[in-house]
């Protein structure tokens, strides 16, 4: 009877232990401000990816999330403390995030979201066989460029000069830049890179962009753009640009037109990835997937405003249309 009496009150703090050494650790390393709207949307869809497959934050997951700005100091020094945290796995998003994570760790598994060219940034052997520790969704391929500039043409039939807005700094924007400058000539387009570094580079270049007539506007794929999203929107609209973004969120925010994949839904397939990494798969063996969803969203009130008519056929192609 002694006995059961000392050892009852061990009962719950056995049970809490098992119940703790259950719960697996996430890193998530975010490109973005904290309170970004956006960003809440797709760390959701990831939540609810997990959730679908049995992993519930707070009782067998916990999450570590991490924020950065454009400094690349400022992301090595977030991706070595988070990697300090031992997890079983980091989610990144963007190709300045994975690089300063591979910087620090060739052991704990990263799964990326939004990665333009992952072979190009060294982070997979190959997109079958990544190889290492790193694997996840790639967002586009460079041949969207040619998209982006037949999309311009579409709706502003007048624009003849192109600034193609990018991210000097990662693999993928001189990349998606080569791309649209090769399809260029085909479109009788001049194109002219313009680098966005921070806000005042790009309100520099844009403005001086504007001062000549028939000019237009690519905001290629980089968490740069999403971070200065709101003033790039505000340039295009002050000097009536029409411009191409490559997600939707650009055009539900005053953007013109969008074109490029469903962030959304790759969130939510990262949380499947995150899933067979904890029950035991390795990175190396998981393939580098492409996107499975491309979107085609166009802004008309943003059309009026710039004396743009949107023809029939476009209208009918879009998946989305913002009144």
């Amino acid at each position: 009877m002694h006995g059961g009496a000392v050892a009852a009150p061990h009962w719950p703090f056995a049970a809490y232990a098992q119940q703790r050494e259950r719960a697996r650790r996430i890193g998530v390393l975010l490109q973005a401000a904290k309170n970004d709207p956006v960003t809440e949307i797709r760390i959701k869809a990831f939540l609810q990816g997990l959730e679908q497959l049995g992993w519930t934050e707070g009782r067998n997951v916990q999450l570590e999330y991490r924020w950065a700005g454009s400094s690349s100091d400022d992301i090595r020094k977030i991706a070595t403390d988070l990697v300090a945290l031992e997890p079983d796995v980091i989610v990144a998003a963007g190709s300045a995030a994975v690089a300063a994570l591979q910087q620090s760790t060739r052991t704990v598994p990263i799964v990326f979201a939004t990665v333009g060219d992952p072979v190009g940034g060294g982070f997979v052997e190959s997109l079958a066989r990544p190889g290492g520790n790193i694997t996840g969704f790639a967002i586009f391929e460079y041949a969207i460029g040619a998209k982006w500039l037949e999309l311009l043409r579409e709706i502003s039939p007048r624009t003849t000069r192109v600034a193609v807005l990018r991210d000097p700094a990662v693999a993928t924007g001189p990349g998606q830049f080569a791309a649209t400058q090769t399809a260029a000539p085909s479109f009788g387009m001049e194109i002219i890179p313009v680098n966005m570094r921070d806000a005042s580079e790009i309100d520099r270049a844009v403005t001086a962009f504007a001062q000549s007539s028939n000019g237009g506007l690519i905001v290629s794929g980089t968490p740069l753009a999403q971070i200065h999203r709101d003033l790039i929107i505000k340039l295009a609209a002050r000097y009536k640009l029409p411009a191409v973004y490559f997600e939707r969120f650009f055009v539900a925010g005053g953007g013109l037109i969008s074109y490029g994949t469903d962030f959304v839904d790759q969130y939510r397939r990262v949380g499947g990835y995150v899933h067979r990494i904890l029950n035991g798969e390795k990175p190396a063996d998981l393939p580098v997937q492409a996107p499975t969803k491309y979107e085609l969203v166009i802004n008309l009130k943003t059309a009026k405003a710039l004396g743009l008519t949107v023809s029939p056929s476009l209208l009918t192609r879009a998946d989305g249309v913002i009144e």
